[in-house]
């Protein structure tokens, strides 16, 4: 959430940076502020309410302010309203005139994340003649760094890390120092961060696509860690104060994979690009037509002697779960929970050296995952994360860590990233099932075999998107809408479900079928949308008469089902069909109607598809 885009170059810093910042719009926000130094070394601070095109107005793109040294800052409002003066960056002087030069401020920051004591830490700060002129954390955090800058007479390194060891909570801080004018400090604790270098230049960003226009090679700050930027270099230390030494990472995708490519919006884009990512990410798991997992490190001692597989996550990436729930059970015999990653900690898990926990997250930085992983490494259990960004706080923090190549994900709802987490659940299973000898060769084959035609037949269903068009025309100010199923079809209903409220802001909710009769139906009434999920043919036929009890009470129905299962016509209103396919793996192809049907409701609402209000790409904060 929020996003962060710093610059210390030669050229202009302004243009750069509100360029990068409009690289992280998707990750939600309600605010935005630049703080640039100019050749004086005065500071000038520009923010603005609503959109980042707001602030380039006021700074005409950038180009009305000079300086080769900046930070940038989009808000999502969590202490203080979304207004001006709640925007950062925030200055540590008691100034409020945000768009004058500021000569007298020594500290000027900006910040993601939460600080969790800073009414402590506001009140210590009063107490010693600071003055507040917003309701915000972060403002006491470049108060606290001035503080501890001030009264110990320390440079930057020092003052920020007695400001960390100060500071409960998470946070990306990003800091220019009145005193080092041709730098730009940064620290970290939980919440994500990179920096690049290029060409004299240095970068900082909350996220890659910020910076992938100017550099694909990258260092990843460490958690508790800081860094210097000056031009073309960039110098990294530890809480203590000692100088460390960082590998730099290659991003394996270019800017461009970040466009849109000709489609009206992201999301569309990234719909059309699930046949290559789910290829991809199946053959970077096969080698000569088997499995291989070798790179992963987990041992066929390792899962022959599992006692349980937990599966951690939070939204699209808990659904990939209760999907992958049904197909380890089943192929692999070892004991599957699905744990909301949010709630995980708090039930004081029994975890032992003989279970696997199962972190997804396509940023690899998602808070309640995170601090899910430290704490079943710290209760003993065996840690996998399957992730989609490489150096990720998750990739680097697992035990084991298997990546996803779905690619740049830029639409806040989620597509390829969740298709491709599905199929890695797949091929692991497959896998873990082979090793105990519960899948001979044949099925073996057969299985890979199946695997291997999910992306022609995501394919074919896009190439037959039209009628679902005409559909979400039809359907687009419905108020509530129901998606049932039974096993993996009702996995395939909560996401299909969620991807219908999140980005059309319509009422819906995925129940198992079977329980509809247990006080849901009691909401069914004249034209209300039931959206069924018909894949496994020995749960049909119970479905289907779960929905025409919904039908029997005015419910307009909707089947979503096979290729030959053409009676459902009889009972449904309008139906949808998919490939055939082995129905452990269907749900990979169901829910490509649903992420289509989602989007065309948004767009014929006239809705902002690829940010949606309220919502942000990575949730980084608890």
């Amino acid at each position: 959430m929020c996003g962060i885009v710093g610059y210390v170059g030669h050229e202009q810093a302004a243009p750069i940076i509100l360029d990068g910042l409009a690289k992280l719009e998707y990750r939600g926000y309600d605010s935005a502020g630049l703080a640039v130094r100019d050749a004086d070394s005065k500071v000038r601070v520009v923010k603005a309410k609503g959109r980042l095109k707001v602030l380039a107005e006021k700074t005409n793109d950038g180009s009305s302010l000079h300086g080769t040294v900046g930070i940038g800052h989009t808000r999502w409002a969590t202490h203080g309203e979304p207004s001006e003066i709640n925007a950062h960056p925030h200055i540590s002087s008691n100034s409020t005139e945000h768009g004058a030069r500021t000569e007298e401020t020594n500290v000027v920051g900006v910040h993601n994340g939460i600080i969790e004591n800073y009414q402590e830490l506001r009140e210590k700060l009063l107490r010693h003649d600071y003055t507040f002129y917003s309701q915000t954390d972060t403002e006491v955090a470049v108060k606290l760094v001035d503080y501890y800058y001030n009264k110990y007479g320390i440079g930057p390194v020092d003052a920020i890390a007695k400001t960390m060891v100060r500071v409960r909570g998470s946070y990306a801080l990003a800091l220019m120092f009145k005193d080092y004018p041709d730098e730009v400090w940064v620290a970290r604790k939980d919440s994500p961060m990179v920096i690049g270098v290029a060409d004299g230049a240095t970068y900082v960003a909350s996220d890659v696509p910020a910076i992938l226009k100017y550099t694909r090679n990258v260092y990843y700050i460490g958690n508790q860690e800081m860094a210097c930027l000056k031009a073309g270099e960039v110098h990294f230390y530890n809480l203590d104060g000692d100088e460390i030494q960082k590998d730099k990472v290659e991003i394996e995708w270019n800017a461009e994979a970040a466009e849109k490519g000709g489609f009206e919006h992201f999301m569309m884009k990234e719909i059309h690009e699930q046949p290559k990512a789910v290829e991809d990410t199946l053959n970077s798991m096969l080698k000569d037509g088997k499995i291989d997992l070798s790179e992963l490190g987990i041992s066929d001692d390792d899962i022959k002697g599992m006692r349980q597989i937990y599966i951690v996550a939070c939204g699209s990436a808990w659904h990939v779960g209760m999907a992958a729930q049904y197909v380890f059970e089943d192929l692999t015999e070892i004991p599957v929970r699905v744990e909301l990653a949010s709630e995980f900690r708090y039930r004081k898990p029994h975890l032992n050296e003989k279970d696997l926990v199962m972190i997804i997250s396509q940023s690899g930085e998602t808070a309640d995952s995170l601090a899910a992983l430290r704490e079943a490494k710290k209760l003993g259990a065996m840690t996998l994360g399957i992730v989609n960004v490489v150096g990720s706080s998750i990739a680097r923090e697992a035990d084991h860590v298997l990546y996803t190549l779905a690619g740049p994900e830029i639409a806040v709802a989620t597509t390829k990233a969740y298709s491709t987490q599905l199929v890695s659940c797949y091929a692991l299973a497959v896998h873990f099932g082979y090793v105990k000898g519960l899948i001979d060769d044949k099925a073996y084959e057969k299985y890979i075999s199946e695997m291997l035609t999910i992306p022609g037949k995501i394919q074919k269903i896009l190439n037959d998107k039209e009628r679902l068009q005409w559909f979400a025309a039809k359907y687009a100010n419905a108020k509530d809408v129901f998606f049932v199923g039974r096993g993996i079809d009702y996995a395939a209903s909560l996401e299909g479900s969620l991807k219908m409220k999140e980005i059309s802001y319509i009422h819906s909710e995925a129940y198992a079928a079977g329980e509809l009769k247990h006080g849901t139906i009691s909401l069914i009434e004249d034209g209300i949308l039931v959206i069924g999920v018909l894949t496994q043919n020995e749960l049909y036929e119970k479905t289907v008469s779960n929905m025409v009890e919904c039908k029997a009470r005015g419910a307009y129905l909707m089947g979503l089902t096979t290729y030959g299962h053409y009676e459902i016509e009889d009972a449904v209103d309008f139906a949808v069909y998919v490939p055939k396919i082995e129905e452990h793996f269907a749900a990979s192809l169901a829910v490509i109607p649903l992420q289509l049907l989602g989007y065309y409701i948004s767009v014929a609402k006239g809705l902002d598809v690829d940010k949606p209000r309220n919502l942000a790409k990575s949730v980084t904060v608890e």
